[in-house]
């Protein structure tokens, strides 16, 4: 006997069909590829035409430690460069500040000057590969770091290609790695986008990031609303700031979570782009069609993943990195299953590089564009996830935006109560957790575990010191001096900084000299 429609009703499953999207137009609501509103993709043959880029993200310890480990993802077929940087290097801070102490080269790669940056990038063609950075509050320190090893090694400025985050709205949202209060915090980010504009037309200078929004627990629907408004936020800050909206914006990109919820996270990826695009076009008036583009990077969730039974998270990061995919992602980390241990072996970062290369090479997924396009659940579901975020938007927009949405904590506490009902859900068994609160294994598992050389901070305070003897300290004063009076006044600070740091000035002393005219962002 065949199963009645509505016998799925009584098991619980839930059955979309044609009364969940009545009325839908699929001109408006999807388009083709490459089109507006760009719903199945900002481009028009997707992987057929150039497959995502696979850009692992590494570092830790040492910049020639980290060079090895980039050397060796590079050899195994990653497509491009992503840096992690250690705590002190993204709070400003030298290697032998003493708020630096037992950080130094722990959850990233230690940074203090330029003559760092040429040791994490010796023997890599800077103007071949392209190299993203996950650096907010310093992120125009590090970016002229970059450009001037880059043209140490004779690239061209539009050969100089990659991304620095520069998103630090969503440090006073989510993340906590900030300097200065929000205002000045924001002239940096324009300031950036500006010099860029004139320096490196290749870069993209904002990658507009929800993935830590949805890392400190919140929903889809949150991850996109509160990402895209602080996107809206920075495009209108740089408007203020004279630059024309066309000329920027298609440098802007947006870094996502692919968290567990697979046909949840497609749907998501699918909605911020229409969003996006409806937005920068009806709202802000952007007349290029390449400002109304969301290009995205894309990151598995660490957060889900776990110590217990850790080779369960391969499953995990596989399906998060297919959902991603799915989405129309132009680039993808995929994480380590053992980074709920400790920092990722050589051997655990190959086996999820190589989860990106089966899928992109064996799948098949690859092959189509959009190929999830017209289901009923995928199409319902990419509505409702879009106009629940409008929704939190024009909340955030009553409030006077982002930048006084974040003041008033309104972001903030919509994320504590989201995290707090998901962990109460899991505390209850209603959420389920293979290995944690099921399927529970009383056996143990053994793994190692990369651990940092504990004699390397004190190796790195050392090789400052050196640094620091061997250069011009009276040049370097003055140009530290010239960055403090620029801080005072409206000028691009990128101009002094770049001289103070080709001088052999460091990311602390730069942003210690901002610091005593921008003072300290207190939450």
């Amino acid at each position: 006997m065949g199963q009645k429609p509505e016998d799925d009703k009584v098991s619980g499953a839930s059955v979309a069909g044609p009364d969940d999207l009545a009325g839908w137009d699929p001109a408006s609501q999807l388009g083709h590829p490459g089109d507006y509103p760009y719903t199945r993709g900002p481009y028009e043959s997707m992987y057929q035409g150039r497959q995502w880029t696979m850009r692992q993200y590494a570092g830790f310890g040492t910049a020639a430690q980290t060079n090895a480990r980039f050397r060796s993802l590079l050899d195994a077929g990653q497509t491009g460069l992503s840096v992690a940087f250690d705590l002190p290097t993204q709070m400003g801070l030298d290697s032998d500040d003493p708020l630096a102490v037992g950080e130094v080269g722990k959850v990233g790669v230690a940074i203090d000057s330029i003559d760092d940056m040429r040791i994490l990038f010796n023997g890599i063609p800077l103007g071949e590969v392209t190299t993203s950075m996950t650096i907010n509050s310093t992120a125009p320190i590090l970016l002229l770091l970059y450009q001037l090893v880059a043209e140490e090694q004779g690239a061209p400025p539009g050969g100089i290609r990659g991304t620095t985050q520069n998103d630090i709205l969503k440090e006073y949202i989510a993340r906590g790695t900030y300097i200065y209060p929000v205002a000045p915090s924001m002239r940096l980010a324009t300031d950036l986008i500006a010099y860029a504009a004139e320096e490196l037309p290749n870069w993209n200078t904002v990658s507009i990031s929800g993935y830590h929004i949805r890392e400190a627990g919140s929903t889809a629907a949150q991850e996109i609303a509160f990402t895209i408004a602080n996107g809206l936020a920075y495009v209108r800050a740089a408007e203020k700031a004279g630059l024309d909206v066309d000329l920027f914006a298609p440098r802007l990109s947006f870094f996502w979570n692919s968290h567990n919820d697979f046909l949840e996270e497609v749907a998501k990826f699918r909605a911020a782009r229409r969003l996006w695009a409806r937005l920068m076009r009806d709202v802000i008036g952007a007349a290029n069609p390449a400002s109304w583009k969301m290009r995205f990077h894309t990151q598995t969730a660490g957060s889900t993943l776990t110590a217990q039974q850790p080779h369960n998270n391969i499953v995990r990061t596989t399906l998060q990195a297919l959902a991603a995919v799915l989405g129309g992602t132009q680039s993808l980390h995929t994480n380590s299953f053992d980074e709920a241990l400790g920092l990722p072996t050589e051997e655990s970062a190959l086996i999820a590089l190589r989860t990106q290369q089966i899928i992109g090479s064996e799948s098949g997924v690859a092959n189509s564009v959009d190929p999830l396009a017209g289901s009923y659940y995928i199409e319902s579901m990419t509505d409702r996830l879009e106009a629940e975020a409008r929704g939190l938007i024009d909340q955030i927009d009553a409030l006077g935006g982002a930048e006084s949405a974040i003041e008033a904590g309104f972001q903030q506490r919509e994320i504590e109560e989201a995290a707090y009902a998901a962990a109460r859900a899991i505390d209850s068994g209603e959420s389920r957790i293979v290995g944690v609160n099921a399927f529970v294994s009383e056996e143990g598992s053994s793994f190692p575990v990369l651990a940092v050389d504990p004699s390397l901070e004190a190796n790195q305070v050392d090789e400052l010191a050196r640094r620091r003897l061997a250069r011009d300290s009276d040049r370097v004063d003055s140009l530290l001096a010239d960055i403090a009076m620029t801080a005072s006044g409206t000028d691009n600070l990128l101009h002094p900084i770049r001289a103070a740091l080709g001088a052999g000035a460091t990311v602390g002393e730069v942003s210690s000299s901002m610091r005593q005219v921008f003072g300290r962002y207190q939450a």
